[in-house]
């Protein structure tokens, strides 16, 4: 049998870097995709070719639509037809001091572009060379808890709003495609532990951990395994919806962790 093509975004590191490989032992060939550290991204990508896979590596900006554009199409070009995207990559940078009404426009605008349309970015094309190819391929999206749950904080503002935009573009995008057998999903993590979380002291992470009913952080063993379900034909009834996994978080009230950092 053929073997099945996957990008997955933001894949140099967390629960991307985990998805590409986790898709690479299941014998796909699998595009890796990073921005600010080339290095690493192809340490994935030979960590991929050890399953016996094809693996290529796309240096692209994702909240960029002509630098998505670029990488779309190398793509293709690379592999020929896509089975699965996963639009992983995403999250918060720092901002100024200052309240709501200082916050730069700039950093509206990057927060939209690269929690949300990025989303569309890829996801208009991968579409366009799936009904081409005659693919019923899976669009898995990766947004956040905070897609639906405030985060206080207003420098999650920009990104709350991104999050909550994506689970409508899965709900809208999936009913659209559906009818070309394409399916289109959502994973919404909440705390999840990676490299990134090494910025939070132990007393900010204990902080995490009382507004987690299930007394632990995720990981990305929490989350990987539902992405690979919803990129299987096992998930072919399944559409326009968002799982969040967050150890019951969102379900025990509202999140106020105290700290400046979205997830």
């Amino acid at each position: 049998m053929e073997a099945k093509n996957v990008l997955v975004t933001g894949s140099s590191h967390g629960i991307g870097e985990a998805a590409a490989l986790a898709f690479a032992k299941q014998g796909y060939n699998v595009g890796i995709n990073c921005n600010k550290d080339p290095r690493r991204g192809e340490e994935v990508a030979e960590q991929a070719r050890g399953y016996g896979v094809r693996a290529e590596l796309y240096l692209c900006d994702v909240a960029e639509s002509g630098e998505v554009e670029r990488m779309m199409k190398s793509f293709f070009r690379d592999f020929g037809h896509i089975d699965v995207l996963v639009n992983n990559a995403g999250g918060a940078l720092k901002m100024p001091a200052g309240g709501f009404e200082e916050m730069p426009v700039d950093y509206w605008d990057y927060q939209i572009r690269l929690n949300l349309s990025h989303a569309a970015y890829t996801s208009r094309l991968a579409v366009k060379n799936m009904i081409e190819n005659g693919v019923h391929g899976k669009i898995v999206n990766v947004g956040s808890v905070h897609g639906s749950v405030t985060w206080v904080r207003r420098k999650a503002l920009p990104y709350c709003a991104a999050k909550g935009g994506l689970e409508m573009f899965t709900k809208t995008l999936g009913v659209e495609v559906i009818k070309h057998g394409i399916n289109v999903n959502c994973v919404a993590p909440g705390f999840i532990s990676t490299c990134a979380t090494t910025r939070y002291n132990e007393a900010e992470l204990k902080a995490f951990l009382r507004k987690i009913p299930a007394g632990r952080l995720g990981n990305v063993d929490d989350i990987v395994p539902l992405i690979l379900f919803l990129a299987s034909d096992a998930a072919s009834f399944i559409v326009g919806q968002t799982f969040v996994v967050d150890g019951g978080q969102s379900v025990d009230g509202a999140i106020d962790y105290m700290l400046d950092e979205p997830i």
